[in-house]
């Protein structure tokens, strides 16, 4: 059986050809070419009878057919007498998806792979941008990160992004990097790297794709943000807070300890939410992340669980439980997705669970009602129509009325605001956060009370209901002219 020996073009000049590569190419017939789009291949000995896949590109669909269809021919002409020499550019296990799948291949079939290595294109990259790759580079493929939602690189280190062949391609990488980038946030692109056409030329991120000179030799460079900007950087901040030279109050802290800090930056978080001021709310969900690495850092500190179980856990369990966005599973629309969610739980916790279960015991009464409610309505426990709680909250009004003993009432007065919350969630409100705002606005208008009979030289406790009711009015009034939509 033959050879598959796979030859790394280097970046493209023919000075960073390698040496044993020359030999390889200078003792052979013929070379098959993963493109032959590359400076380097017009410089391989004249001799050579040179074939290229570059037809492949042209009838494929996407990149992966592309990339089987090579893997697949590399593997049939590698099992001739004589094998195969298959050359690409760079280095053979730097961006090259094919020879990934070349080796995959070739171990299912027993045949052997020779790998002649080349300079790959981040070592004249890194000399034209004058960067130390050690000093934490993250080198992604631009296809790759196109395809995602979310960059999966570490904004507090410095990024390298090979293969932006295009613009169309530059504008999915700008749109995926902007999800965690500023707009402004100053890249570099490096053009023709270790080529006598290298250029360097320094933009902002929005500007990414406005360039008609991207080529299949243009490479991205990210530089990282300033300051602290990771989870794993904070990561390292909490730790060390914890750690021998750091904080004592934090040293001491437990699970227990925090539980009360942790619902007061939640509570917070939802008043930042509430109020509707943006900046607040950065704030807060930085201090109620800062609960949850807390937590994480004393469980990796007592061997119980580290973070990443506590990420690896939320994201299995988001991808289980959503099989119509990862499991080609059909929907139709928001209800059934919530009935599905259930009895996946109940899948995942077992048959004799109850949709109730997993409600916080801790949950302040109105929110726990309405996840109540929620969770008995996605089994389809709940009134036909909006009308039914209506006459259901009449209902519990008239037993409130008829009862007589403190407990009855106390029973009969739960029953109908259980019944008000449930009204709620068929009005698409949220209770609690009606309820706040109700609180909000009773706080303001009485405050503003005191205030006019302050000013008037009145007081509150020698005022009739009337009088009160007429100044309350006023504030009420005044009040929705301040504030139209609170």
């Amino acid at each position: 059986m033959g050879m598959i020996t796979i030859v790394g073009l280097g970046p493209g000049d023919l000075c960073y050809l390698t040496r044993e590569a020359w030999e390889v190419l200078e003792a052979a017939g013929e070379v098959w070419l993963r493109t032959e789009h590359h400076p380097t291949v017009a410089g391989l000995p004249s001799h050579l009878t040179l074939h290229s896949f570059d037809y492949l590109y042209e009838a494929a669909e996407d990149f992966l057919q592309v990339y089987d269809a090579i893997s697949g021919e590399v593997l049939r002409l590698g099992q001739r007498p004589d094998g195969v020499i298959y050359a690409v550019p760079g280095h053979p296990l730097v961006g090259e998806a094919t020879v990934k799948q070349v080796l995959s291949r070739a171990e299912e079939a027993g045949l052997a792979v020779h790998i002649v290595e080349g300079l790959s294109f981040v070592e004249p990259t890194l000399t034209a941008l004058r960067v130390d790759a050690l000093s934490g580079l993250q080198v992604y493929d631009a296809v790759e990160l196109a395809a995602r939602h979310h960059p999966p690189l570490n904004p507090g280190l410095p990024s390298l992004v090979g293969q932006l062949y295009s613009r169309a391609l530059a504008t999915d990488v700008k749109l995926t990097l902007m999800n965690q980038y500023p707009d402004d946030h100053g890249v570099i692109l490096v053009h023709a790297a270790g080529t006598p056409e290298q250029r360097v030329v320094h933009l902002p991120l929005y500007k990414l794709d406005r360039r008609d000179d991207i080529t299949h030799l243009t490479t991205l460079y990210v530089p990282p943000l300033p300051g602290v900007t990771s989870f794993e950087g904070l990561q390292d901040t909490v730790a060390h807070l914890r750690a021998p030279d750091g904080c004592p109050w934090d040293r001491e802290q437990t699970h227990g300890s925090l539980r009360a800090g942790l619902l007061e930056e939640a509570y917070e978080v939802a008043e930042a939410i509430d109020s509707g001021d943006l900046r607040a709310l950065q704030e807060e969900l930085g201090d109620l992340l800062l609960q949850i690495l807390l937590h994480a850092q004393i469980a990796t500190e007592a061997g119980e669980f580290q973070m990443a179980h506590v990420i690896a856990g939320i994201d299995e369990k988001l991808k289980h439980r959503h099989p119509h966005v990862w499991g080609g599973r059909l929907v139709n629309g928001t209800e059934e997705v919530l009935r599905r969610w259930e009895e996946l739980k109940r899948e995942e916790k077992g048959e004799d669970r109850s949709v109730l279960d997993g409600v916080p015991a801790a949950l302040p009464a109105l929110q726990q009602a309405d996840t109540y409610g929620r969770r008995a309505a996605r089994v389809g426990f709940d009134w036909a129509e909006a009308g039914g709680v209506v006459d259901k909250i009449r209902e519990e009004m008239a037993e409130v009325e008829e009862a007589t003993a403190q407990e009855e009432k106390e029973a009969e007065l739960g029953d109908l605001l259980f019944a008000v919350v449930n009204w709620a969630r068929w009005l698409g409100v949220g209770p609690e956060t009606a309820l706040r705002k109700a609180n909000a606005r009773f706080a303001r208008r009485f405050r503003a009370v005191e205030t006019l009979a302050r000013e008037r030289g009145l007081h509150l406790a020698a005022l009739t209901f009337d009088e009160l009711e007429a100044l309350w009015q006023e504030a009420k009034w005044n009040d929705k002219l301040r504030n139209p939509t609170r």
